[in-house]
């Protein structure tokens, strides 16, 4: 069983993807990992030797940081945006999306779900 970073790989899957089921770490950056470790792509996670595990497992936590220390990392700066008050700021506050995506539409994801606001009443005569 490879454990990395407090993460269990998934044995069955190929290196590439297996590297990825870690915070932080995609599938450009689990490239260049097993590039620099000497381990091909295809090999899957439960073939790998312990040589093989030991080097990967010493690379990943000696160069990126991952997990636990990358997600409040990224806490901090949404916190940061919060206390300066700027526009990314508000948008995080107010729940909406950050990036300049339109809302009249779509978002549902960061809005949640609708919220129903009823039509006025004609008035009859």
């Amino acid at each position: 069983m490879a454990r990395i970073s407090g993460i269990d790989l998934p044995r069955n899957k190929r290196g590439e993807i297996g590297l990825t089921y870690i915070y932080g770490i995609g599938r450009s950056t689990s490239r260049s990992i097993l590039d620099r470790c000497g381990v091909h792509y295809d090999i899957k996670v439960g073939e790998w030797t312990d040589e093989q595990t030991t080097r990967i497992r010493t690379l990943i936590t000696e160069t990126y940081k991952t997990e636990g220390e990358l997600r409040s990392e990224v806490q901090l700066n949404i916190k940061r945006l919060l206390d300066i008050g700027c526009y990314r700021g508000l948008r995080h506050r107010k729940g909406l999306p950050v990036r300049g995506q339109r809302t009249k539409n779509n978002s549902r994801t960061r809005k949640g779900k609708r919220k129903t606001v009823a039509n006025k009443k004609k008035v009859t005569k």
